[in-house]
């Protein structure tokens, strides 16, 4: 075991523009020192003004990643627990909106003994008061954080100052800062260009604060005199000047950086004793990923397909699936839409198997349903989540049960079978924000189900976010028609699974399984519906 020292801090910032890939360096940085037996700790920093993304449109801001304790938070926090498997709570994600609210809330009370609150010291004390106590909550030995946005946003301005008043608190020594950065290739001119970088670096010092590292998002890699350039410009070492070139998955990430020596930096520099990595598992998860042995294809079908951020976690874990199954998993996705417009046969045909994600609002719901029939109908294997497992008990109840009409109460208030309905629980919230069934919740499963194999357990526990359930009135006539009820809510009445047992594999469940994959431990439904997927391409 390591000797327990002070906790060190990893500042990860970015600049010249979004969409680098921060949260996949600090995932990949975590990755890495866990590799060497430490223990980690993440943050997300995020400047919007909103308390947390819970309210925020998919087109905004992409999915809406939930943890345990039920906190909605930024979908980096699913890259954090899938590269480190360490879970995240409310204490990994904070915003603009929580520190001012958090503030203001104290001033009411009288906290501030009536002085002037001002930006400096009380939210920048606040900002360092939420990152310290990751540590001291977890106990951890490295805590790295993501200040989201870039360097220059006038949102990114109280966070930058707080983390760069962070060394006169903890020490200059237990921090180390880390810059996400673009260079450029110009195909016109045949030239990696530097410019952008050394402009951002020239902003992040303009504040205060002197890089450790810069990490060169690169659409290829560059030669060691465009690293000798940076460094002297950056002022950082050469060896401090990481290279983040285009890869093929992002898993790659770590062991790229760790060719390069990006971990053993990060230790030296902060006096961190420990072993040396171990990428044994990792590597071999890779090989998986990158070289399968055999090939399936999933059609998901949903109402966000050219933005494929909104479905993060399904995307990932169905790659895990097809870790698992030393399989490669192409996925290919369908507008619910058009499958109204154009039928199922043409878009749907190939598949082997059919996944429909969650997700809220009337659009594209009816071509969901189509979808589930199609599956259903054709013994195609059928995944259903959170809305997926609505659409499916709808389906069975129109076209099995006979019940025409029957519908959620969500998109059809004045359905003759509601036969998915708003829980009790939520029938007098009027605040969006925080208020679904949200977080994680014991489940029974049946013996013999499909869920049941493939947990190989019956005793569960998945994280939820929805406000409509399974309605127990329509139980007896659904089952007796075959829809098996094959996980339910310990302690309650809610059906979280529902199965058709004479098909060779159909499961939808309420709550979303997607959010506790990992590459090195995928999850056990994803990798039963990736084996059936499997099974049925062999089949032909």
């Amino acid at each position: 075991m390591n000797e327990k020292v002070e906790p060190r801090y990893v500042f990860v910032t970015g600049g010249v523009i979004s969409a680098l890939g921060k949260g996949i360096v600090a995932s990949s940085i975590g990755c890495l020192l866990q590799s060497r037996g430490l223990k980690i700790g993440q943050v997300k920093i995020d400047p919007y003004l909103n308390v947390d993304p819970g309210t925020m449109s998919p087109f905004q801001h992409g999915e809406v990643f939930v943890t345990d304790d039920g906190s909605e938070t930024d979908l980096d926090l699913g890259h954090y627990e899938r590269f480190t498997g360490v879970a995240t709570s409310k204490l990994n994600n904070f915003t603009t909106g929580r520190i001012y609210n958090t503030v203001i809330e104290k001033e009411r009370k009288g906290d501030f003994l009536g002085a002037t609150v001002q930006v400096v010291p009380h939210i920048t004390d606040e900002i360092k008061g939420s990152i310290r106590r990751v540590a001291e909550e977890t106990g951890c030995d490295v805590v790295i954080v993501e200040l989201g946005g870039t360097v220059g946003d006038i949102e990114s301005q109280s966070f930058l100052e707080a983390i760069r008043q962070f060394p006169f608190d903890v020490g200059r020594s237990n921090c180390f800062y880390v810059h996400v950065s673009l260079v450029p290739f110009i195909e016109t001119a045949g030239e990696v260009k530097t410019k952008p970088t050394q402009h951002s670096v020239a902003r992040l010092r303009e504040i205060g604060i002197q890089p450790d590292v810069v990490v060169c998002r690169c659409s290829k890699e560059f030669s060691s005199g465009v690293t000798a350039k940076i460094s002297l410009f950056c002022n950082v070492e050469e060896e401090a000047v990481i290279q983040a070139p285009d890869v093929e998955s992002i898993y790659e990430v770590p062991v790229v950086f760790h060719r390069q020596g990006l971990d053993r930096y990060v230790v030296y520099k902060l006096g961190l004793n420990c072993r040396d990595a171990d990428m044994s598992a990792w590597q071999k998860m890779l090989g998986r990923l990158k070289k399968p042995s055999k090939r399936t294809e999933i059609v998901i079908v949903g109402k966000y397909v050219d933005l494929t951020d909104a479905y993060k976690s399904i995307n990932e874990a169905l790659l895990h699936g097809g870790v698992a199954n030393d399989c490669g998993v192409t996925l290919r996705w369908v507008e619910a839409e058009d499958i109204v417009e154009k039928g199922p046969d043409g878009l749907l045909g190939s598949a082997k198997g059919i996944l429909v994600p969650g997700g809220f609002g009337e659009r594209g719901i009816e071509g969901k349903i189509r979808a589930v029939q199609y599956a259903r109908e054709n013994g195609i294997p059928f995944f259903g989540i959170c809305l997926g497992m609505q659409c499916a008990v709808i389906e069975f109840a129109r076209n099995v049960c006979g019940l025409e009409g029957a519908n959620s109460s969500e998109f059809d208030a004045g359905s003759p079978h509601p036969v998915i309905d708003l829980l009790p629980e939520q029938k007098d919230v009027d605040r969006k924000g925080g208020t679904m069934r949200l977080g994680a919740y014991p489940c029974d499963l049946a013996d013999g189900t499909f869920a049941a194999t493939a947990y190989g357990k019956t005793k569960i526990e998945e994280r939820h976010r929805h406000r409509y359930e399974f309605n127990n009135e329509y139980m007896d006539k659904l089952t007796r028609k075959g829809l098996r009820v094959a996980g339910t809510c310990t302690g309650r009445d809610l059906v979280e699974i529902v199965e058709i047992p004479d098909h060779p594999w159909f499961v939808g469940c309420q709550f979303h399984p997607e959010f506790k994959s990992r590459p090195l431990a995928p999850h056990p439904l994803f990798a039963a519906f990736v084996g059936a997927a499997m099974e049925k391409t062999d089949a032909g």
